[in-house]
């Protein structure tokens, strides 16, 4: 009996074989680092199948085979959109609310520091915003430079507008009333970030597989959560080199609850539930 093909098990419209499948899977660990594991079929084929739609193309080959002909500048934009489609972006504000609590001891600590802090996995902002929140109400002198960053331009675009349903989860009712601006009329029940609060995040488009970082000045707090987990080993320790070269001896790297780097002790040693101080 013949084997059927990924297009006849997903009943899907356009010709997906598994050769496209180890295509993709080559191309966004090539682009992005992200290691896509083998039951992601059903994924790939559902986020990517809408840029076949509006770029045209009849099958995953035909996709594919453009992309791996148009690696430089005139095909930028495609390469964005497809690592942009295989992105997964869960996120809410205070998430994993102990390193928000670290965060303020560490800022108490020394309140006159010109903190430096990157929040490497921006998604659609609300972490590098309660980043933000908890430096506004720590400090009452120098102020924290946030630099804010993703590898998908869109969920950045929504970051920076900073604009949320009233009902976000992780909000309470005094930081609602402090950081936003509730919205009228036609914007009931959204809010909108503060510009004061705003203006202490700096964003920027980064991809982690860059191979030189030029980021400015070492940071003294790093926040790379739930995204090494979606790389393989070898990854993850070029990942974590690349970090330990830009945070400041004994700075902090707060990493997923579910990501561990104790085979790394030569870079970063534990220094509490998933927090990590640079060697």
């Amino acid at each position: 009996m013949q084997t059927p093909s990924l297009v006849d098990r997903l009943d899907a419209e356009f010709a997906f074989s598994a050769n496209d499948f180890e295509r993709v899977r080559r191309l966004i660990h090539q682009r992005a680092g992200i290691s896509l594991h083998a039951g992601k079929q059903a994924m790939v084929y559902s986020r990517l199948s809408r840029r076949l739609r509006e770029t045209g193309h009849p099958s995953f080959s035909s996709y594919l085979g453009w992309l791996e002909q148009h690696t430089g500048a005139a095909g930028d934009a495609e390469w964005q959109e497809f690592i942009n489609c295989l992105t997964t972006n869960l996120t809410s504000f205070f998430r994993e609310a102990h390193h928000f609590d670290v965060l303020a001891d560490e800022l108490r600590a020394r309140p006159q520091h010109p903190w430096r802090i990157w929040c490497s996995a921006a998604s659609t902002g609300e972490e590098p915003y309660s980043i933000a929140m908890v430096a506004a109400e720590t400090l009452t002198g120098a102020r924290a430079t946030i630099l804010a960053s993703d590898i998908d331009t869109r969920v950045l675009a929504t970051a920076q507008r900073g604009v949320y349903d009233e009902g976000a989860r992780g909000l309470t009712p005094e930081r609602l009333k402090r950081h936003f601006l509730r919205g009228t009329g036609p914007n009931s029940g959204r809010i909108r970030v503060k510009p004061e609060l705003a203006r202490t995040i700096q964003w920027r488009r980064f991809n982690l597989m860059e191979p030189v970082w030029s980021l400015g000045e070492p940071f003294d707090l790093v926040f790379c959560r739930n995204v090494m987990i979606y790389f393989d080993a070898p990854t993850q320790r070029r990942v974590l080199e690349r970090m330990h070269g830009v945070i400041k001896p004994g700075g902090l790297l707060f990493v997923g609850h579910s990501e561990n780097f104790n085979e790394s002790r030569d870079l970063f040693r534990l220094r509490g539930k998933t927090v990590y101080e640079r060697v």
